[in-house]
């Protein structure tokens, strides 16, 4: 007979115990690989029932985590915790090379690639490559001809978000650059540094 709480079950994988042989059973899925559980919208399959029900809500929209700072929704508590260190301004994740502290794991190791070099995403195409997948995202427009980001006052379209926000600007008259010197406004950082080049002197262009 058993106690209660004690658990009989070991992984010999990694030592877990369970209290129960069926919750074992799923835990081995993790090691084996097996995903026995499917989603019927994309097939995308997983290991645990709990995370292919975290998957379901991208697909019907469900948003059942809230932030009570600033009512913002998540699909999934992870991702609220996250957030919520937008408030609170944690950053427990630190860089053991420079100290630098991220309040996300995956920025966290985004950031240690400056430091190593690592490259792990490549383009299909012209085999370059790049230290985050965003950045491979931008680079294959450059293939593809993609300009996913349209200006709503002229329709012109652009392939990265930051061209358009500059673009967005010929039309607004925002200047939020200032040069410290003269507090001459431009609204185009590359404007402001050639302009800063009326201040010291310097000559970057030699005939």
């Amino acid at each position: 007979r058993r106690d209660k709480g004690v658990r009989e079950y070991r992984c010999e994988e990694c030592s877990r115990q369970f209290s129960h042989m069926s919750s074992l059973k799923r835990h081995m899925w993790t090691h084996t690989g097996e995903k026995p559980f499917r989603c019927e919208e994309c097939s995308r399959q997983f290991s645990q029932l709990g995370d292919l029900k975290k998957h379901m809500q991208t697909h019907t929209g469900e948003k059942p985590y809230r932030c009570e700072e600033c009512s913002r929704q998540f699909s999934r508590l992870d991702s609220l915790k996250t957030h919520m260190r937008t408030h609170s301004g944690e950053k427990p994740y630190r860089c053991e090379d420079c100290n630098r502290q991220f309040s996300e794991q995956g920025a966290l190791k985004k950031h240690i690639r400056t430091h190593t070099g690592e490259k792990p995403y490549r383009c299909d195409e012209c085999s370059r490559q790049f230290n985050t997948l965003s950045s491979r995202k931008r680079h294959m427009r450059t293939h593809t001809g993609e300009k996913p980001y349209r200006c709503e006052e002229c329709s012109r379209q652009f392939s990265e978000l930051c061209v358009l926000k500059n673009h967005i600007r010929t039309h607004t008259g925002e200047k939020p650059y200032r040069c410290e010197e003269c507090s001459k406004l431009f609204s185009q950082l590359s404007h402001l540094k050639t302009h800063m080049q009326t201040h010291t002197g310097e000559k970057p262009y030699r005939c």
